[in-house]
């Protein structure tokens, strides 16, 4: 037998590669979550519309600033993300 240098390979992990991964998953994943629960919030508002056509106009005013913080959320996260791509 042949004693043969054995040469290691060396695994470089692109670090770079692996944030913009992550930030990727992550501003999919805030999306996601967002779209989810604007989603179940607009059905119960329809579903309490439906049931009590009367409360139309609390119902819609009650659900206006969950909307709008849901999107602020979303917003935010998606723009962390794009920070984190952005900036090497």
């Amino acid at each position: 037998m042949q004693d043969a240098a054995v040469e290691t390979a060396k695994v470089v992990i692109p670090w770079v590669a692996i944030a913009y991964a992550g930030a990727g998953l992550g501003a999919g994943l805030a999306v996601i979550g967002a779209g989810i629960g604007i989603g179940k919030l607009a059905a119960g508002a329809a579903e309490g519309i439906a049931r009590q056509p009367s409360a139309t106009p609390q119902i819609t005013s009650a659900t206006q600033l969950p909307l709008f913080l849901l999107e602020g959320v979303a917003i935010l996260a998606v723009v962390a993300c794009l920070l984190v791509i952005l900036t090497k």
